[in-house]
Parts: C-alpha cells; structure tokens; sequence
C-alpha cells in the first residue's frame, strides 16, 4: 500500500478504497461429490484441526473451511442453489481471507454439469426457437422454465424440484421418494441434452458466443476454479492446486469407477474428458504458481481401487503438502500484514469507511435532515450534534451519509473525516481501543507521535480532548460516532464523558444514539448527553421515513436491485408500509419483496404490519427452507452468547449438538461427525445484514445487528426455560473444552441409521474436531502468547445461567488459574463481575457467603492486584487465611494458591496479614499520593468524588476507578464542593489556586487566586456559577472559569466561611480572627435587596423576635450549622450559652424558633444528619445527639485519655449515625468508635486507619448502612456498619512505624523498633507477644537486638541502655547512654557495643563506645574517639577486630580496635587512588582481614593487617553474599547488577537500567546466598531473584511503604516492617525447591485445627501488651541510673516463673507445629 493511498485512508476519504485485511483465514475447497472423497474426508479428521490450532496459536486467526461437497442433503439439491452458493462463497473467501482463500482438488473427473437455474428471456426464447426449428418437442423446456417477470429485464428460473415431483424429499415414504428421484435425475439428463443441443446450434449459426455456449456445457467445478483461480491475479497467494492420476482404474467395475470418472451409458464421458483435459492440464498449470501445485499418481488397488489401507503412504504426503502449502501462504500473508499501530489502524479505519460507502450507495431522501447537519457542520456551534431516535429509525444510515458529504460541504479545505459505526469491528466495541483508534488517526494526520497516547482510559479521554485543538481553518476535523450507547468497557461514571462537550475550533463530532420515550432504561444515555449538551438546537430527532418517502426508497432499491412488483404486489407493500415506514421494516420488506417472483401465488406474498411480526415471518421462512431444529439451534446459539459466537465457534457448537446431528444424519453416515459448512452459510445467506460481525474478546463474532432481532430471537426460541438451559449448557460444555481437543463425545445412532446401515450397536464415539479450551496459550519458549479471552468472556456467563454451580466453582470462581489468568488480560470489575452475577442467581447463603468473602478479598486487593495480577495468591492467603476452616471453597482456593500460585509470586504470606472481607472494612480505596482532605457523594450516592493533588472519583458499588483527572498543580487540595446538580465541582489548594472540574467531561479550569494581597479560603458552586472567596471579598466566575464580577464583603469583620446559592441568596459567616474570641457573625442576604448593616454586639430574645423588618441581620453565635435548604439554622448563640437553639429563616430576618434542648458542654463543633432529623455536636470528651423534633439527647464519651480537638474553627471530629439511629459511629485519631445510641455505651473500638482520620459520611440509603471515611495515609475506606460486630480477624501492629527489625536464630521470634517501644513477635503465628517499654509514657526507642538464643534483648530508650530477659520481659539491666548512633552484638551475642556520638566543648564531633557483657551489663571497655560525621563501625568476619572510621588530623582514618580487649591495633590512614568520601564500611566475610569502604561511586577494598589499598570495584553499592563472592550494584534511578567482587565484573543484570525516578532501594542477599531482594520505593514492590540463574521468581508489591527488611537464618522467609506498623512474614516460595508445597502446607496458619486448640490456650495470657517497669534500682559511683545485676536478676526470674512457662508452651507449640522441637529442648536442656 503506497504512501498517498495511506494517507487518504487516515484523512477518511471515501473513493478508490483498498479491501480490508481480517483476522480470519477462510478456504473454498474444490472437488467434484465422489473422487476426491478419501482424501476431503482426511483433511477434516486430521489436517484442519491441526491448522486451526496453528492459525489461532500462532497468529490469532480463525481458521475456517467452506466445503460445498459434503453433507449436501436433497434439500439443497431441490432448489437448484447450490452453485450460486458456491460462487458467492468463494467471493466471501477471496474478500474475507488472510492468505490462502481457494484449494482445488483435481482428479479424473469432469463432475456435476448442472442446467443454469436462471436463464435471461430473450436467450432462452432463442434456444427454444432453435429447438422448435429442429422439430424438437419443448414441453420439457416449458415446464421446469417459468417466467419471472419481476426481474429486468425478464428471466426464466428453474422450478424446485419438490415443486412439480412432490415425494422428491419426502424421506418418510423411500419407495414414493426413489421413484421422483429417478425422475428428476432422467428429466435432468433430457433437459441437459436439450439444452446443449440448442446452445450448439446457437453458437453454429453465430447467435450465440463460445462463452455463452459453454455455459450449457460445464461442469460446477470448472465454474469453480475459473471463479478461485483463473480469474485471479495473484494466485501465488492465495491458491492451491493437489491434482492427482489414478493408473489401471477398474472399469468392470463400473459403479465403483464412477465415483472417479465421468460415464455416461456405461461408456467413459469423452466430451467430459476432454473438458477436464483442458482445464486441468492445460488452462490450470499455466495460470497457478509451480509451488503451489503438486501432482500424485496412485495405483487402482483392489476391488475398492482407493482406500486409506492401501494408499496410507499417498495420504500421508498428501496431507502434508497441503499442511505445509497451507501455513506456508498463512506466514506468508501475515508477514505481509503490517502489525504495527498504523497497520493495524489502518485495517480499523478501511472496515468503517467501507461501511459507510455501503451505507450511502443506499440512501436516498432525508434531505431535510440532511441539510440541518451542513448547516450545522458550516456553522459556529461549539457543542457536538446529536442524532436521536427510537432502534431502526434510520440514525446510522443518515449518519454516513452525512459524513461522505462533508467533503462536499468543506470544499474550500482539507477536512479530515474519523467516522466509527460503534460495536460493528474488534475496535470500535470497547470504549478503550475505540479511543485509542480515534488518536491514531488524529495524531497521523496532524503528524503527531503514536507513543505520546496514553493506555489507560482516564488520561486517554484526556489526551483526546487535547488533540482537538490541532484542527485548523486548511484541515478541519470532523469526527462522526454511530451509536455510542452502544459502547462497551465504559463505567457508569464514564459513559459518556469522554465525549467532549465544548469543542475548539474548526472541530466538530457529530454522534447518534437511541431514545424511546416509553423506554428510559434504553434511553439513559441520550437522557446523559441532554445533561451535558445544554443546546437544545443540538438535538436532532430521526423520525420514521413516512409512507411516501418508504415507498420512494423501496422503488429506487428495487430499481437498483433490477426488480419490479405487479400491481397486486405493490398494493400489498403499500399497506405494510402505511402501517409502518421505519427503515428497519422497510429493509425487511424490501428482502422479503426481492424473493417475490411474478407468478407468487397470493398467499406467498404477505407483509406483517410491524417489525416483530416480520422478523417472526422471516425466521418461520427460514426455518421451513432449512429444517427447523437446525435454523432453532443456530439462532438460539447465538441469541444465548453473552456477547456473539465466531462462526468456527457456531459450527463447533452445532456439531456438539446431537439433537441436531440427529436431524441432519438421520438417512445419512457421515465420515466426520461434523456439521456440514454448507448448511450454515445457506442460513446465513438468508439472514442478510442481520447478522453483523463484530467484535468479542478479540475475536470476529456473529451477533444481531439490530436489539429488535434478538428479541424476537428470545420470544421465539426461549419461552421453555429447560430448552434456554440446554443452550447455555451446551455453550458451557464448548468453553469448558469437555469435548475439545481429541476427546471423543458419545451419541446414540437413530432408529433409521440403524435400519439403515445395519448397526447392531446403538451407541458411537465420536471426535468431533473442536479445539481444546486452555485458558492461556503460549509459544515454543513456554511464555504466555495470549489469553483465551473468548473463554474468559463466555463461560461464567453460562454455567451460571445452566445453573451447573459445581462446575462454575471447581473451574472458574474458586480455581486459582483461572482467576490468576483473568486478572491478567482483563479489568479487575470484569472478574468480579463473575461472582456479583452467580451471587445474583443462587439462593444457598452458604455458597453466598463464600463468593462474597473471594469477590470482597479481590475488591480489598484491587488497586495492587489492578497493576500486579501475579498478586493474586499473596493477596488470597493473606486475606482469607482466617476463613479457612469453615469455608471448603476457599480452603480449596487457597490450597491452590499455595500449590500452583508460587509459579506466579514465589512469596506468600506466613501467616494472615491483610484485612480480611466479610468484617467491617468493605472497600479500601486506594489511588492518590497524598493525603484526602476531602470528598463527597454524588447526588445519586453512586459515586465518591475525593480530592487530594487529583480528583479521583469512585463507583461505590464495584469500588472501580472510574475517573482520574490530574490538574498539575503544586498543593493538595481541599474543602471539595459538588454542585447541586453534580455537573461541576471545585476545590482550592493551600496555595491559593482554585481548580473547576466539569464532572460529566474531565475537562478543567484552573483559577489563579484572582483576589490580590488575599488568601483563597474557600470555593463554592451552584448549578450556574462558582465562587471564589478570601477574608475581604469573593470572584464569581462563569463555569467555563471567566470571571463575571468582584464582589467585596460588606461586614467589617473576616469571612471564615461563605454558603451561596446564587449570587442574590447568600450568606457570609465571619470571625474576628482573634482566637479568644470564638463568637461568629452571621451576614444572610436574600433576593439581593440591600439595606445598612446592623451594628450591634448582642441581641435580647425579645428583639430578635421583633427584628421582622430587616433583610440582613446578624447573630453572634458560636458554633452552627443549618439544613439542606437553608430555612432552618442551629447553633450555640451568646444569648443562650451553650444551649442549641433553632432559628428559621423567614421573609426578612432570621427569627428564633425554639430552643432544641439544654447543654452544658462546650461545643467544638455541630453538623445534621444526612436526613436532617438529628443534630450532632462534638465537644472535648466525646459527642451530643439530639433528635431535632423532640429535642431527646444522648451523650456519647469517648475512653480516658482519648479527646476531640479543633483542627480549624468550627471543625473537629465526626460523628455518623447508622441507619435506623440504632449505632453512633466517630472518627477519632485513627480509629473508628462506635456506640449503641440507645444505651449511649461504647461498644466497639475499630483501627481503622493508619493516618488522622480527616473526613467522615454516613451512606444510609436503600441497603447501604456504611460510614466512610478518608486519612492522612491517603486511602479512602468503605466500612459496613451491618458487619460491625461480625468476627474481625485481628491483624496486630504498632501504633507507629517500625524502625527495625531483630530476627532470633533458634526461634521463630522478631524483635521489632518503634519510636515508643519494642515488639517481640511470634513469626509462625503473627502475633504481636509482648510490647516492650522502660517508660510507659513518652518512651522514645532507637534500637534493639535479639541475642542469637533468644534469652535476651539489647535496646536503647530514651538515652539509656537496656537489657531486657525475653522470658519475663523485664529490664535485668539499665544504663544511662545518650544518643545512640549504633547497637551491635559480639562474641555470640555475650556482649553488645554502643557507640554514642557526643560534643566536646569546643564543638568537634566525638564518639563514645562502650562494649558490656549480656546479661550483667558490666563494661568491658570504653573508650572514644574523633570523628568529623557518624559512621557506622564494623567488625571484621572472624569478629577480631572491630573496624571503626575516624580521623587522624584532618585526614580521614581507620581505628582497628581489638574487639575482646578493646586495645586499640593501630590506626590505618586512608591513601588510595581516587579516594572519595565512604559512607559504609564492609566486612569481607571470606577474607577476615579486609573491609570494604563504600563510597558513591565503588567500593574500595584495603587490608587492615597489612594497612594496604588492594583493588576498588566500580559501582558496588556495599551488599556482599555470605561467601564473599558477589556483590550488588543497585543505583537510586533504578537497576540492579550482579558483581563478581574478585574480578569486580558485571556477571548478571537483574533489572535493566530503566530511569524510574529517584527512590530509596533496599537490596540484599538472604543468608544462605540463594536469592537476592530488591525494594524499589517508588514501585513500593519487593522482587526476588534466585541467584543460579538470574530468574525473578516474585515480584510483592507491600501494602505499606517499607522501612525494615530482614532474612531468616535459614534462608526461607524474609521480615517486613512497615510505615503503618505492621510485620509481614513472608515465605521465599521457589516453585524449584524441594519440600517447598509440603513446608507450605505444614505452617500452622494453613492448619486451623492446631492453631485454634494454641490460641484456646496460650493467646489470651500472652498476646498482651506489657510495658514491664525497671526493678528497683541504685545509685552508684559513676552516678548513672543502672539495675543490681545479681541478687535482683534472681527476685526478677523468680517473679516472672510463670510468664516463662507461659512463652516455653507457645514456643513448644510453635515448634510442634513446624515439626521441629529439637533446638528448643536441646536449648533448654542446656539451660538447665
């Protein structure tokens, strides 16, 4: 395709299209019936399933075979069609296939000569007069031959044969049938006779050419091959040609000879012959390409002659050169195919401008409508036009017709047109890839880069927008849109505004969709654009065509289709179309009419009056032509596909269906228990444009065009709900694969078969050819090539509407592949919606239960599992581990998980870790970056809209994503407001900017502070203005964000904050701005009218009762708030102390209405009800609820210690009630409170959060009964108050972060570092034991150790050194040590080093290290020593030495101490080449004398013995493997690299280096050197590579920030601490090790039974929060604070004797349950 063809493709331009390329490989194969049988009946058991699997594993095609020649029933015989069919089907191939489209398989036989069916009149005049001229008798002639004189000019047609030989197809009475058979055949051969005689002696006398002669004279499959190959261009290819010879052929034998040659008269058919000779040896191999051509000669064998017995050898080389001529034109025609982005929009953009020149060539009138579109495409309009109508009025077909005008229209320019027809090519059904098509073409055009279009859909609906603004005066850009409610893969949220609504100029879009008054579910979409589209010059109605202008359009059809009516028939059109002129009845009518032939009797030319009836008459016709059960089961097939069947699949299901097998076989045996191809494309072809191809999963379906078809497909095919559930069970049974891929299916013979043939046996096995189902297909190298989406999309659907559940479990909801590979090609809403749509049809709440806990564990993990679908096991496990037990379902997915979903992620979760469904937690939404200050429910409580630096807005009933809009702005946005018809909404930033979001376009304003020397403090919006407002003045604004007009506030006072609905009808809350001084000022203006201010300090009750003359008053109040329309206002005023009074709003003034009910505390802050009837006041302690009628109040207290604050005047804490007033619920600090309203007691405390809390909505409407809040730690969370006090599985965390994280070796503890504690964790439970703090209050812990035998931990808090024995978690040591910089353990942990950096008078840096024995505390040595910045020290491998960085002047030095005595070695300046500043220092673990000083760039090694620089080893970053042979180069912007430290080379790229930003990374290698870890910050994803081959075998993307990691001993887990206080055990799963899946499944978390009977016993004494105080203490002479190492050590075991034997049961327990418990007691035997 050369350039300038290319570029008048993407401008749109509809003259001299190039064909479209497809997705499917489509052959015509041709044969004659009987002499290439054995070979046809070969390739379709062996060769075509083979080149389906290669055409759709290899390149993504459907391959599919048109073989006219078998399963030919008399039916098709009867009407003389089969070679029109033929022709058309090899047109259909040559326009359809990618590749090969035409195989021909030649023999020594001519074939079926068939008489024309259709004969023009004025040449079959001709030949009968020639007959009559040589006294031949024409009766023959006249009788079959009628006169059609609706054609034009007239024909003959050729009647059916059941026609005037009634019992030709009557199979029930054989003798009757056998007798108008041997009729027909002798008539035929008369006819034939006649016929060519005539032609002969036409052609002799020069009244006939050779050409039309022969038509009398040839064969069908000589028509055939002219058609498929010597008419043909390009046969090189597309064709194929496998001739063979048959030696010695047996003519005594001469019914079997037959079958291989032509007889006639038991003599050999010369002329045939010679016909054959020419076609075949002559015009053949001139015109086909050599290599495409091969010829076999065989032997005559045996009485049979043929057979696979005797000729297994010839089958075999035959079946192999068409497989590999097939693949071979198949490889070759998709290298050809251009599969880049513009290949393939180049194929998009030519299917729908074919559909739209189609459309046009039949358009006629409309010119009303049509000139309202010019007009509007010429004119100033800014909005895009919208064509509406009822289905079938015609909008698609006046839409490309307008669209193939505008080049007319714009003549003087350029224009470029984009025109979609929605649903109808792979491209143009899902919103996404439609988008996306729409870019392409933009961006070509105005020659802008491919890469710059966004994949998601957010930012590509975005990206559209702006591409817009590229139209100019000289190339104007028209986008026209066919039915964009039929778009699919679009959220509630964004179901149309990604259409844009204000256009640039030189831009227009014109789009169509339906709208039915008497349907507002159909119509809700046209209801949406009315809401975005204001003009209502916009709108325009496609109306029906009326009687007069359908009449015109059928007569111009007919006219073009060379057709005419008599006058009785067009009476009858007349009346059909009085009673109905819509365009879909028209087009039916005019099929219908086209089949009327001039002798039609009456009651064959009947017209139904609307379009259900015709539809119902077209099916019956059908039906009656091609045998009811079949036509039934086609149609019902594709009725009851969720979204279209491809044909192969069609064609696979019908041969799976025996019912119709049966129908079809019942007088026959076929060779290959197959439906035959011919029979559905006979049904197809009598389905015209009804049927549309369109796009499913990426596949070519069939579906009905139009909704009225399959509604009436529904009404007549599926009003027995067995009969739907057979077909979705048989649909089911297809995707399952039950039968696919070799697996024989039984089927019982038929009564007539068995009389037939003669079967003893009533049952068969039969492979019926169709492919195997496998969810995932993948290539030679074993890596996934694609999904089997079709399945994906199809089977749920099914099986749930077959009611076969156990099925839909065992293989979909509850199998782990299938979810994993799920989630992998598709939407996270696509899986759930599997599990909302079986919750929907089963009744058991059981099976309810347990689809809510999966669906509700996937919603929970949906923003990581929506970017890491290989998540799905970790996320499963760490979820639903606690429901394990009692659910078999889940516990066999989770087995699953831990068997198979380590292929995907090999670290799973030890233990539970995540926030399990079914509790009170519904959704948590996670997407922004920063903190939400604010959101808000949309009207329609569907949607969240939230704000942080993004506006994020989210569908409350999937939790999905449905819309991001990121402005670019600096700050963080607050104080969302919606406007009352939530078109609009607007937020300000804490740097006064101001952005205004259309809701319904993503399109947005940004608004500098227009207000000068003034702070945006607020932003408001009604439905026809914004506000923006300082402490001085407001900005109104139009919605387009232009600036109508300044306003300045006339109260002296600031404004705090404004309420406006309009800019007469408003009111202004001010402050003074001291903070002793909390009363407020209320300024209410209404109807606009302005009067003096009224400056007054308080008012009597008395006189504000009587101020009825005054619009604007004011009162000093202290807290308030008011309802929804603004008539009634409460709040705390001066007058009344703190009692809450009620005012009303009257004509002029606010007047006092009552006093709600007395209060003595002082109010923080006070908010109504969603419903208005309660009254909610926050004051320090806790909450006031008041009902506003009764005036009846609760109090609601919060716990000792806990206390409501201000956060700004007016705000503080929330508190929601539940629906039915029966709960309280408050969101405090980061928990939720919850009290029962009645009782006013606090029934549950709920950690909720892991940041403040910020803002808090009751949802309690229809069957929500939810609060949801959003936090500093950036996550809005949906909580379902139904479930508050359903079991919720504890996860144990901190209150804060963890610091760091201390593994012990001979058990499965952790010890973990909080600012204000130390945590001991049991890790095969994940059970916080015991929290750790010398000081109660206001400890502030810096480090902590665990010694290797778990007695003892070694902690610093609050400047001083502790010693902590773990059994009684009691301090047995304590010293006074200011700030700690580093703590380190020696000599198998018996003594611990502190150093401490300190600064001496004159202000130079020191450190100070202290070395002392565990567990007495007595010092071993001190000493200090300069330093110029804190260094971490180090201890050399063998632990001799320790290594500490320092200086000697002003140069920098190394300290080698002596790390028993503490004597100092020597000291080691630092000299070497390109020395730069170190920040690390590391112990080479294989050469005990050397370290390695880390500095930015490399790593230097020297030797601390010999004092000597040894070699520096270019970007290692410090990481070292146990064996000192790798090292781990890992720069901020991203990467990882294996190093080989001896030779300091790269042996291995773990990561590429792609710039990912600047993050903090953590890279190590676990402790026995299998695997290497690397976190990456920014992606938040921890991946693990096993280090033999460089393989990632886990990509764990944390729920939390990381800030510890540490590795086991034994190199099987590794520890995660994170920024919201949580510990993660993970499980290093690598799918390569041995034991693995039994270590798995051994871990006390995968087995409840033996963790419930630990927890029975152990959990309630243990898991307790302990801050143990210091023992007693005494003063000695260094006058440090430090515990009595002895005598009280002793007192202190003593005392704690059962808290020992407490943590022996549960170490003993989880030793059991490892299946090891020898180290303990071997331990504790030498304790002993």
């Amino acid at each position: 395709m050369d350039d300038r063809t290319v570029d008048k493709i993407f401008a749109g331009q509809l003259d001299t299209l190039p064909p479209v390329s497809s997705k499917v490989c489509r052959i015509f194969t041709s044969s004659t019936f009987t002499d290439m049988l054995m070979e046809r009946n070969t390739l379709m058991a062996e060769v075509y399933p083979r080149l389906k699997e290669f055409c759709r594993e290899k390149h993504g095609l459907e391959f599919q075979v048109v073989d006219m020649r078998w399963g030919v029933r008399d039916e098709a015989t009867d009407d003389h069609m089969t070679t029109e069919l033929c022709m058309r089907e090899i047109d259909n191939c040559q326009r359809l296939s990618m590749g090969p489209n035409f195989v021909f398989f030649g023999g020594q036989k001519y074939g079926y000569r068939p008489i024309p069916t259709v004969i023009l009149g004025s040449e079959l005049l001709m030949l009968r007069e020639a007959l009559i001229n040589m006294g031949v008798d024409t009766i023959l002639i006249d009788t079959w031959y009628k006169r059609d004189s609706n054609a034009v000019p007239f024909v003959y047609i050729l009647q059916p044969i059941s026609s005037i030989l009634v019992n030709f197809n009557n199979k029930r009475v054989p003798k009757l049938q056998a007798q108008d058979q041997a009729t027909w055949w002798d008539t035929l051969s008369k006819m034939q006779k006649l016929l060519r005689k005539a032609a002969q002696a036409c052609y002799n006398t020069h009244k006939m050419d050779k050409e039309a002669m022969h038509n009398y004279f040839m064969s069908v499959t000589e028509r055939e091959v002219i058609n498929g190959i010597l008419s043909v261009k390009n046969t090189k290819n597309h064709t194929l040609a496998l001739v063979r010879y048959i030696n010695n052929i047996n003519l005594q034998n001469l019914r079997r000879a037959a079958n291989f040659i032509d007889i006639v008269n038991r003599q050999i058919d010369g002329e045939a012959m010679k016909l054959l000779s020419d076609l075949r040896d002559v015009r053949l191999p001139a015109r086909i390409e050599a290599s495409n051509y091969h010829r076999y000669t065989v032997e005559w064998i045996g009485r049979e002659g043929l057979a696979k017995e005797t000729h297994g050898e010839y089958l075999q080389e035959f079946c192999t050169h068409f497989y590999k001529g097939m693949t071979k034109l198949i490889d070759r025609a998709m290298r050809k195919e251009d599969s880049s982005a513009q290949g393939q929009i180049i194929t998009e953009i030519l299917q729908h401008l074919h559909a739209c020149k189609n459309s046009v060539q039949v358009f006629y009138g409309r010119e009303e409508e049509v000139k309202k579109v010019e007009d509007y495409i010429k004119g100033p309009s800014v909005n895009p036009l919208l064509l509406h109508g009822a289905g079938g009025c015609g909008k698609t077909s006046l839409l490309a017709k307008c669209a193939a005008s505008s080049f007319e229209w714009l003549s003087h320019a350029k224009p470029i047109l984009v025109i979609r027809f929605v649903g109808t090519s792979p491209e143009s059904t899902a919103l996404t890839p439609l988008l996306t098509s729409i870019c392409h073409q933009i961006s070509y055009n105005y020659m802008l880069p491919f890469e710059d279009i966004p994949d998601d859909l957010v930012p590509l609906t975005a990206h559209l927008k702006e591409l817009l603004n590229c139209a100019t005066t000289q190339m104007p850009l028209l986008i026209y849109l066919d039915s964009v409610d039929q778009v699919t893969g679009a959220t509630d949220a964004n179901r149309m505004s990604w259409i844009p609504t204000r256009l640039p100029p030189n831009v227009k879009i014109v789009v169509s969709c339906v709208s039915e008054d008497n349907d507002p579910e159909l119509s809700k979409d046209y209801t949406l654009l009315r809401r975005m589209i204001d003009n209502i010059d916009n709108f325009l109605e496609v109306r029906a065509l009326g009687e007069d202008l359908a009449m015109d359009i059928i007569k111009k059809w007919m006219c073009t289709a060379k057709r005419d009516l008599n006058n009785y028939q067009w009476r009858v059109v007349s009346n059909a179309i009085s009673r109905c002129s819509l365009p879909i009845f028209v087009k039916l009518v005019f099929a219908e009419i086209c089949r009327w032939k001039s002798y039609s009797k009456p009651q064959d030319t009947y017209l139904a009056s609307n379009v259900m009836d015709s539809i119902m008459m077209l099916f019956s016709k059908v039906e009656v032509k091609h045998g009811r059960l079949l036509v039934f089961h086609a149609l019902a097939y594709i009725t009851a596909s969720k979204n279209g069947l491809s044909e192969s699949e069609l064609e696979d299901l019908i041969s799976l269906d025996d019912k119709v097998l049966d129908d079809v076989y019942q007088y026959h045996m076929p060779p290959v228990r197959r439906i035959p191809p011919l029979l559905w494309t006979r049904i197809r072809n009598d389905l015209p444009n009804y049927l549309s191809d369109c796009e499913a999963d990426g596949v070519s379906v069939l579906n009905w065009y139009h909704r009225q078809f399959k509604e009436a497909a529904i009404k007549r095919y599926f009003t027995n709900q067995n009969m739907a559930q057979y077909f979705y069970s048989m649909i089911a049974d297809y995707f399952l694969g039950t039968w696919g891929g070799g697996i024989p299916k039984p089927f019982k013979y038929t009564e007539i078969q068995r009389h037939r043939f003669n079967l003893k046996s009533k049952e068969g096995l039969a492979d019926r050819k169709v492919p195997a189902q496998p969810l995932v297909y993948y290539n030679k190298d074993g890596k996934v090539s694609r999904y089997n989406l079709r399945k994906f999309g199809e089977l749920p659907y099914h099986l749930i509407r077959a009611r076969r559940f156990e099925d839909l479990y065992k293989h979909v909801l509850f199998n782990y592949q299938w979810l994993h590979a799920k989630l992998s090609s598709c939407p996270l809403q696509a899986v759930l919606s599997d599990f909302e749509d079986a919750i929907a049809h089963i009744d058991d709440r059981d099976q309810i239960r347990e689809l809510m806990l999966v669906a509700d564990a996937l919603r929970l993990g949906g923003a990581i599992l929506s970017q890491y679908p290989d998540m799905l096991a970790p996320q499963l496990i760490g979820r639903l581990l606690p429901e394990m037990e009692t659910n078999p379902n889940v516990k066999s997915l989770l087995l699953q998980c831990d068997a198979e979903g380590i292929d995907h992620c090999g670290l799973l979760p030890t233990y539970h870790c995540s926030h399990t469904p079914g509790g009170p937690l519904k959704y948590s939404l996670e997407g922004h970056q920063f903190a939400v200050f604010g959101f808000r429910l949309t009207n329609d409580l569907r949607y969240i809209v939230s704000v942080s630096n993004k506006f994020i807005t989210w569908d409350l009933s999937t939790s999905d994503l449905t819309r991001e809009v990121i402005p670019g702005i600096e700050g963080i946005m607050q104080d969302l407001v919606l406007s009352p018809d939530n078109k609009y909404s607007i937020a300000h930033t804490n740097n006064s900017q101001t952005v205004l979001l259309n809701m319904l376009t993503s399109e947005f304003f940004l608004l500098e502070n227009p207000m000068p020397g003034e702070t945006v403090i607020g932003s408001l919006l009604s439905d026809s203005c914004a506000v923006i407002h300082g402490e001085r003045s407001w900005v109104l604004y139009t919605l387009r964000g232009e600036i109508k007009e300044r306003v300045s506030s006339p109260v002296d006072k600031p404004i705090l904050f404004m309420d406006f609905k309009g800019p007469q009808d408003y009111s202004i809350i001010c402050w003074s701005g001291d903070f002793d001084d909390k009363n407020l000022l209320i300024h209410t203006v209404v109807e606009g009218n302005a009067f003096e201010n009224l400056d007054f300090h308080r008012y009597s009750k008395d006189e504000v009762m009587n101020n009825s003359d005054k619009k604007k008053i004011f009162l000093i109040i202290s807290v308030m708030t008011w309802t929804t329309c603004r008539t009634y206002l409460y709040c705390c005023v001066q007058e009344h102390g703190q009692d809450v009074c009620a005012f009303t709003k009257g004509e002029s003034s606010w007047m006092l209405d009552r006093i709600i009910a007395p209060n003595d505390e002082k109010l923080l802050m006070l908010h109504l009800t969603h419903d208005q009837k309660h009254l909610i006041g926050t004051f320090m302690l806790g909450f006031k609820v008041w009902e506003v009628e009764s005036g009846k109040g609760w109090t609601l207290r919060l716990p000792h210690g806990i206390r409501n604050i201000s956060t700004q005047l007016l705000k503080s804490n929330s508190c929601v009630l539940s629906k039915g007033y029966k709960y309280a619920v408050a969101g405090v600090r980061k928990n939720l409170y919850v009290w029962e309203l009645e009782t006013q007691e606090l029934l549950k405390v709920l950690d909720a959060h892991f940041g403040r809390i910020m803002d808090m909505v009751a949802l309690t409407v229809g069957n929500w009964n939810s609060v949801i809040t959003s936090s500093l730690d950036r996550t809005v969370k949906v909580w379902n108050i139904n479930n508050i006090f359903e079991q919720v599985h504890v996860i144990d965390r901190h209150e804060l972060q963890v610091d760091d994280i201390s593994l012990a070796v001979t058990l499965p503890l952790a010890v973990t570092v909080t600012r204000n504690c130390v945590g001991i964790w049991n890790l095969k439970l994940g059970k916080l034991v015991s929290k750790l703090a010398d000081s109660p209050l206001g400890a502030i812990v810096t480090h902590a150790k665990i010694t290797n035998n778990s007695r003892y931990i070694v902690s610093t808090e609050s400047g001083n050194v502790l010693f902590w024995m773990v059994r009684a978690e009691a301090v047995v040591f304590k010293a006074e040590q200011k700030n700690v910089q580093q703590l380190m353990l020696l000599d198998d942990d018996t003594k611990c080093v502190t150093v401490s950096k300190i600064s001496e008078g004159t202000g130079e840096p020191s450190c100070y290290l202290v070395t002392r024995s565990i567990p007495d505390g007595a010092k071993v040595y001190e000493f200090d020593y300069p330093i110029r910045v804190f260094k971490s020290i180090a201890v050399t491998a063998d632990g001799l030495f320790l290594v500490i960085p320092s200086i000697d002047g002003m140069k920098d030095a190394l300290l080698i101490y002596h790390a028993k005595t503490g004597t100092l070695v020597h000291k080691m300046p630092l000299k070497y080449p390109s020395f730069k500043d170190f920040h690390m220092v590391v112990p080479l673990p294989n050469k005990p004398t050397q370290v390695a000083l880390i500095d930015q760039d490399k790593g230097n090694i020297v030797d601390i013995r010999t004092k000597k620089f040894v070699r520096s080893i270019a970007k290692w970053g410090g990481k070292v493997s146990k064996d000192g042979r790798y090292g781990l180069y890992a720069p901020a912007r991203g990467g990882l690299e294996l190093l080989e430290l001896r030779h300091g080379t790269s042996v291995r790229t773990l990561i590429p280096r792609v710039a990912e930003g600047v993050f903090s990374v953590i890279c190590l290698f676990t402790r026995t050197d299998e695997y290497v870890l690397y976190y990456h910050g920014g992606r938040k994803t921890i991946r693990v590579f096993r280090l033999t081959d460089g393989k990632m075998i886990a990509n764990y993307r944390v729920q939390a920030e990381l800030t510890a990691i540490a590795a086991s001993e034994d190199g099987r887990t590794i520890v995660l601490g994170t920024v919201d206080g949580c510990l993660s055990s993970l499980t290093i799963a690598d799918p390569t090790r041995n034991g693995i899946k039994e270590y798995l499944a051994d871990l006390p978390s995968r087995n409840p039974q033996d963790l419930q009977d630990y927890e029975a016993l152990n959990c309630k004494e243990i898991s307790r929060t302990n801050l143990a105080p210091s023992g007693s203490k005494e003063k000695v002479r260094d006058g440090m604070s430090r515990d009595v190492p002895c005598h009280k050590y002793k007192e202190e075991e003593a005392k704690q004797n059962m808290t020992f034997k407490r943590a022996v049961n549960m170490v003993m327990l989880t030793n059991r349950l490892q299946g090891d418990s020898s180290s303990f007691f071997g331990m504790k035997k030498a304790q002993s």
